[in-house]
């Protein structure tokens, strides 16, 4: 059996005295997409930002076989994980194509870039029609489409990404789910952290469902579908 892409192993996470992670283990393989569900507030964000370094943790963290717990953001980063955070954070006063050049990095593991600023414009066509306004001044949907393409600018191998479709038009939903698909034909694997069940469930291959800072369910979509139970308690307001 091959080694995960990702291995999370006993992971605890702490914000300030505050215990958010209790014991979470999760795995995702080459080329998967993979939801994280629950309601907010479970600890679904803190997940993703203990897996960076963004917040105090303990446990173990393996990305290819090496342990990164402990290591600080950027070489975490630059080991190849990508990160849309839920808050859009882009450059307002550049344009959408300085953003754009200002994600770009080289994957030691790619012999050639697999992804350029044209692809970013043909995913999201109304980039290109924005490319020399400050993103500063972009819809909200822009704004998230420029969030995604910046970080897949620096060709990352895995990418978390966070709540990518809220307050979203639903056109905008739509092309984001195509987004996500077009990232697993070309082998990046996704950790999705998702509230809206009908993209998570539609694009991922496998599903964690979190509660109370304890993974509760994981399984197929088709498995979650299928437990009313689950779904009741952990999910449904």
């Amino acid at each position: 059996m091959s080694q995960p892409m990702l291995e999370v192993a006993g992971l605890h996470a702490y914000y300030g005295k505050s215990h958010i992670l209790h014991g979470v283990d999760a795995h995702i393989d080459d080329g998967e997409i993979v939801a994280l569900l629950g309601r907010n507030g479970v600890g679904r964000s803190t997940m993703a930002k203990a897996i960076l370094g963004m917040v105090r943790a303990e446990g173990s963290v393996k990305f290819r076989g090496q342990e990164i717990l402990g290591r600080r953001t950027f070489e975490i980063a630059h080991a190849g994980i990508g990160y849309v955070p839920e808050n859009r954070d882009i450059f307002p006063t550049l344009t959408v194509r300085q953003n754009l050049l200002l994600g770009e990095k080289r994957n030691p593991r790619q012999q050639t870039p697999r992804w350029s600023v044209e692809d970013m414009y043909r995913m999201f066509p109304r980039l290109k029609e924005r490319e020399n306004t400050a993103a500063g001044v972009l819809s909200g949907g822009e704004q998230q489409m420029l969030t995604l393409c910046r970080t897949l600018m620096g060709d990352p191998d895995l990418i978390l990404i966070d709540e990518p479709t809220e307050g979203l038009a639903p056109m905008i939903v739509t092309l984001v789910g195509d987004f996500l698909k077009t990232l697993k034909e070309r082998g990046v694997s996704v950790l999705l952290i998702e509230q809206k069940l009908a993209i998570a469930l539609d694009i991922s291959q496998r599903v964690y469902v979190m509660g109370h800072g304890h993974i509760v369910f994981e399984g197929t979509p088709r498995d979650l579908k299928a437990n009313a139970q689950v779904r009741k308690e952990w999910l449904e307001v």
